[in-house]
């Protein structure tokens, strides 16, 4: 018997600019893309869908998403193509005393969501999935027990052993969200090469979600075993030098292969602009519009483009001349961008010139006054670099206007769980 299934992960709906003109066209990006693979799993007739966490963006969502996504997923339903999900750390709602809207889903029906239980002792209980309650730890699909483990933190490494304890079947698949070294691209929530190997014993197939690149795991004898297919839709800045999809597994006789399948998420661009020289604004905006139009002419799709642009150089102007209003004029001539980023790393030069007449840039500035507030607490010494980058991150996620309070209280815990991590392993 033949059985073929369709991975992927991190679709992150609800994803948007906030206070952007370009919101809501960003908004169905992501949509537009969950519409396509699912459009994808019912050409091919696959058995099952497999996502594996972060359907969401927030685990706080608006009822709109709540229900474009129902719309989205309706067409598996019809076509009784069961979509099995687990919940990724941006899922993963906060107060646990309120329903999640990923349970509401596997509650109606469009996702069967997967969640272990704890045994007295620590271990793990995969529990059969129950129907009507839309829970459970495993569920079976003509044959293959898939197994399903969410986001659980930085020390998810320590919990492989009790993983391959609880697990009694043959033909398995584990559904978890969890990046492994140095593959993923994110610095939360891995573990390491050798401690997801023992997952190859239990599993003919790890279906991994997290990091945004897609990776392939294989075993020390060199036999793949884990598989990351990233993000269909580049959803940060950084990720348009990713390859972006998702993966279509066939499995007969009990091998399983895979074929990655290319998505086409909306044109990234993240450039620096070099300005060192240029003696006024005028000078300045011409190279600027220059460079940009040199870039964005190796473009071939004609959607608007996300742009995140660095200005850099020793400049004879105040680079507040070169304000965020006149370069977005700009821009809209060049290419007419869905959302564009712009980062003023320029320093001012004195008349004199030379080296020792530059003056600090703004970015400098802010890190150097940000490091002496912190070095001002005796308890955080030695946590500088760390604080300082965790303060410049939330500032710019709310500048951005893209993110929640929920979303801000995840950076702020995941930053308490690596350094949890890191005296314990000291």
């Amino acid at each position: 018997m033949t059985i073929t299934f369709l991975h992927t992960a991190d679709i992150h709906l609800g994803k948007t600019y906030r206070n952007n003109i370009g919101e809501a066209e960003r908004y169905e990006d992501f949509f537009r893309m969950l519409g396509r693979i699912v459009s994808d799993a019912i050409a091919e007739r696959v058995d099952f869908v497999l996502i594996a966490g972060d359907l969401f963006h927030t685990g706080q969502i608006l009822p709109r998403t709540f229900a474009r996504t129902i719309e989205t997923l309706q067409s598996l339903k019809d076509n009784r193509i069961p979509c099995i999900a687990v919940e990724g750390n941006h899922d993963w709602i906060h107060r646990r005393d309120s329903i999640s809207w990923m349970e509401a889903l596997s509650q109606m029906g469009y996702i069967h969501l997967l969640r272990p239980s704890r045994t007295e002792t620590g271990g793990y209980r995969f529990d059969p999935f129950d129907y009507e309650q839309g829970m459970g730890g495993y569920i079976e699909v003509n044959g293959i027990n898939i197994y399903g483990l969410g986001y659980i933190g930085t020390q998810a490494g320590t919990h492989v052993p009790r993983i391959c304890e609880a697990v009694t079947t043959k033909n398995n698949i584990l559904l978890f969200h969890v990046g492994v070294w140095t593959y993923s691209p994110v610095e939360i929530g891995n573990m390491k090469p050798e401690e997801a190997h023992p997952l190859a014993d239990a599993f003919d197939y790890v279906a991994l979600g997290h990091g945004h690149k897609p990776y392939i795991i294989a075993t020390p004898e060199g036999r793949p075993y884990a598989f990351n297919p990233g993000s269909p839709e580049c959803v940060n800045f950084g990720e348009e030098k990713y390859d972006k999809g998702y993966y279509l597994v066939t499995v007969e006789d009990g091998v399983f292969t895979h074929e990655f399948r290319p998505t086409s998420p909306r044109p990234m661009l993240v450039t620096t602009i070099d300005l060192d020289g240029a003696a006024d604004a005028e000078a300045a905006l011409v190279r600027f519009r220059d460079q940009v139009a040199a870039k964005i002419a190796s473009f071939s799709d004609d959607r608007q483009p996300l742009l995140e642009i660095k200005l850099t150089g020793r400049v004879g102007f105040h680079p507040f001349e070169l304000g965020r209003e006149r370069l977005r004029l700009a821009l809209e001539e060049i290419c007419n961008p869905l959302h564009v980023e712009i980062k003023n790393h320029l320093s001012l030069v004195t008349a004199g010139g030379g080296a020792e007449s530059e003056k600090k840039s703004l970015a400098e500035i802010e890190r150097e006054v940000l490091r002496e507030l912190v070095s001002a607490k005796s308890e955080y010494k030695d946590q500088e670099d760390e604080l300082v980058r965790l303060s410049l991150a939330i500032r710019d996620q709310v500048l951005k206007g893209e993110v929640d309070g929920e979303e801000l209280l995840g950076l702020l815990v995941s930053y308490h769980e690596g350094t949890k991590s890191t005296k314990e392993t000291a």
